[in-house]
């Protein structure tokens, strides 16, 4: 009986010292992750300038669709979802199949070129790529050179090729991040596996396409869920680059929360409402990718 009590008081102290180290770790999230989570949501049923707010229940919510500044920001942020994801991916795919080749020379400095736009500045990326996609910047110059054009391109200040500019911009900097993952999988996969493949006389695209792809599902499923999430948080890209511009051609819904809160008349209200749209968004999309790949957990 004194033995099974000095379990127990064993089992109870190794409970609170685990405790003690989590328990300052658990009041910081919930304190700064979730309370906040919370306090957007009570905030996206009020409406009202700056502090002064008042409960008006769905009203915030039936605005989004007949507010013509946020459907526009609707369909520029899924232009971008819908070009600039699958491109990146499948972007990275391609690189991280070529870089996995054992026989390839400098592969580790290939690896880190490609990679280290993942760590620029969000801010110094984006006023670089302003520069260079100006009237007379660099890109245009080149293509008027190698007589590609016969007259520069309005990579800014045109709606299509602004949205071409920010979705070049996007691939450029994030390629690389989902390359990691791709290598990290295709280093996991056994090597016998496309021996077996070569004897069968299976070439090499119907081994990516019947070996790599399908061993690689459930990573491709995580970069596209987080590349889809990213893409539908898109800001600095936007603001640095063409500031929302021409007009509203290139505004984002993050871009829009933002005006919304610190650009035009305070409306924190809606802002929070906004913001909660992202998230139903988030929730779609990664479900319907979920049963698209197939996952049982989805």
């Amino acid at each position: 009986m004194k033995q099974a009590k000095s379990h127990l008081s064993l089992d109870r102290r190794n409970a609170f010292s685990g405790w003690g180290f989590i328990i300052i770790s658990v009041v910081m999230i919930v304190l700064f992750y979730f309370y906040p989570m919370i306090q957007s949501l009570i905030l996206s049923f009020k409406t009202g300038t700056g502090a002064n707010l008042t409960f008006t229940g769905l009203d915030n919510y039936i605005r989004l669709f007949s507010d013509s500044t946020f459907i526009t920001a609707v369909k520029n942020t899924f232009i971008y979802l819908i070009v600039q994801v699958p491109v990146m991916i499948i972007l990275a795919l391609i690189i991280s199949v070529l870089l996995n080749d054992s026989k390839l020379k400098f592969r580790g400095f290939f690896r880190t070129a490609i990679f280290l736009p993942c760590v620029t500045s969000l801010v110094a990326y984006s006023i670089i790529f302003k520069y260079l996609f100006a009237g007379d910047g660099l890109v245009n110059s080149l293509l008027l050179n190698i007589h590609f054009i016969s007259e520069p391109i309005a990579w800014i200040t045109d709606p299509f090729w602004a949205k071409v500019t920010i979705i070049i911009a996007i691939t450029w900097r994030w390629t690389g991040y989902n390359m990691i993952f791709y290598l990290s999988s295709l280093q996991n996969i056994d090597h016998s596996i496309y021996e077996a493949a070569r004897i069968d006389g299976a070439s090499s695209i119907r081994q990516f396409f019947k070996i790599t792809i399908p061993l690689m599902k459930p990573i491709i499923l995580f970069t596209s869920i987080t590349s889809t999430i990213g893409t539908l948080q898109l800001f600095d890209e936007i603001v640095n680059i063409t500031k929302g511009g021409p007009g509203n051609a290139t505004m984002s819904i993050s871009h829009y929360i933002y005006n919304l809160s610190f650009k035009y008349t305070a409306d924190f209200g809606y802002a929070a409402t906004v913001s909660y749209s992202i998230v139903i968004m988030i929730i779609v999309l990664a479900f319907i990718q979920f049963k698209v790949a197939g996952d049982k957990n989805g």
